[in-house]
C-alpha cells in the first residue's frame, strides 16, 4: 500500500495535468466524487454531518484491523469530490498516520485560488473532523 506523501504526489500529478484550469478542475473533482462508494441512506443523520461545512456532509468511519476506514456523503458535487480527495488520502490508514498527517496537497494543487472562503472553512472542517476521529481510535486502540 502506498503511504500518504506517495498519495499526495499521485493527485499532484493528474491535477498538473489541468494546468490550474479553473473550470477542468472544478469539473475533475465533481468527477471524483461520482466514484465515491455508495453511502448508506440509515447514515445520514444529523450526528454524523460535518459541523462547519456550508454543504451537506455526512462522515462515518470503522476501525479494521487497526486501520481507520472513512465513509462519507455530500449534497454537492464539489464538496463530495472534496471529500473523496480527503478519503483517498486518509482513509485504511492507522490512525497516528491520519493524526499526523501534512495534507501539502491541498495547497500543491490549487484549492486556495479555486474555494471560496466557505468552502475552505468546510474543507478545513472535514480534515479536523477526519483527524478526530483517528485520535479517538488511536487513544482507544492505544497506539
Amino acid at each position: 500500500m502506498t503511504d500518504i506523501k506517495q498519495v499526495q504526489e499521485e493527485i499532484i500529478d493528474e491535477f498538473t495535468i489541468l494546468e490550474g484550469d479553473r473550470e477542468s478542475t472544478i469539473f475533475y473533482i465533481m468527477e471524483l466524487g461520482n466514484k465515491l462508494s455508495e453511502y448508506p441512506e440509515e447514515a445520514r443523520l444529523d450526528e454524523n454531518l460535518i459541523k462547519g461545512c456550508q454543504s451537506k456532509v455526512w462522515l462515518t468511519t470503522e476501525e479494521k484491523e487497526g486501520k481507520v476506514i472513512f465513509k462519507a456523503d455530500s449534497n454537492t458535487d464539489i464538496t463530495k469530490g472534496l471529500i473523496s480527495l480527503l478519503i483517498r488520502v486518509l482513509s485504511d490508514r492507522n490512525p497516528k498516520e491520519i493524526v499526523d498527517a501534512d495534507l501539502y496537497f491541498i495547497e500543491k494543487i490549487g484549492m486556495g485560488n479555486i474555494l471560496g472562503s466557505q468552502r475552505s472553512n468546510g474543507l478545513v472542517a472535514m480534515i479536523k473532523q477526519m483527524k478526530l476521529y483517528a485520535l479517538a481510535y488511536q487513544s482507544k486502540l492505544n497506539v
